[in-house]
């Protein structure tokens, strides 16, 4: 799939979810705040509380830019976790090294961020990694590979480049961005991380199935 038809297809998907995914999506749905197709513009009949359900899960997937079956695996760990299972979820995922290098702006997406991670870019304590999924416990440091750090998307960055249309730093990360370093200071709490999600109706959704 071509740059240009990955950004139709998110656009598209932002406004059939009412959250922009990327930065262009959000320009585009200050413009045009409906879902697309001709009968965008005229309001919905009442969804049934399945279709409200799937929406969530899928807003929380698109978020992410995950499978269905790597949120599936999340959910299960998540549920066998002490406490609140749709906390939980989100706290986990959030711990993934694709969502923690876009929140501590190293890139302005998370397919951005994957790419990075998956060309062998990113680094966690001194060792390549190239699995976006990998999970970085508290403590960790998540850092730009010292020969990739004069890449031009990386002096952007350290530049602050993408500050203006990522959310601001979370207090669990510790960043400094002038040397594409950035440390998980501790567990994500669901109420810091910047997503759109009623997690519980994401937990209602898998209960049901």
């Amino acid at each position: 799939m071509s740059t240009k038809s990955r950004t139709r297809s998110k656009t598209r998907l932002s406004r059939a979810l009412g959250i922009p995914l990327t930065p262009k999506a959000a320009r585009y749905l200050e413009k045009r705040p409906y879902a697309p197709g001709e009968h965008g513009r005229t309001r919905r009949k009442t969804d049934s509380d399945y279709a409200v359900r799937l929406r969530e899960k899928q807003r929380l997937r698109a978020q992410y830019g995950i499978r269905e079956a790597q949120l599936k695996i999340v959910f299960q760990e998540a549920r066998r976790t002490q406490g609140l299972t749709g906390e939980n979820l989100v706290e986990l995922l959030e711990m993934r090294l694709d969502a923690l290098v876009v929140r501590a702006g190293f890139a302005r997406t998370t397919a951005q961020a994957r790419q990075q991670i998956v060309h062998r870019h990113i680094m966690v304590d001194g060792q390549r990694v190239d699995r976006p999924s990998f999970r970085v416990k508290p403590g960790q440091l998540v850092h730009v590979h010292p020969k990739s750090e004069q890449m031009e998307p990386f002096q952007v960055a350290a530049a602050g480049g993408h500050a203006e249309v990522l959310p601001k730093v979370p207090a669990y990360l510790e960043v400094e961005l002038d040397k594409l370093q950035a440390r998980l200071v501790r567990r994500p709490k669901r109420a810091e991380v910047p997503i759109t999600c009623e997690v519980q109706l994401v937990v209602e959704y898998y209960a049901a199935r």
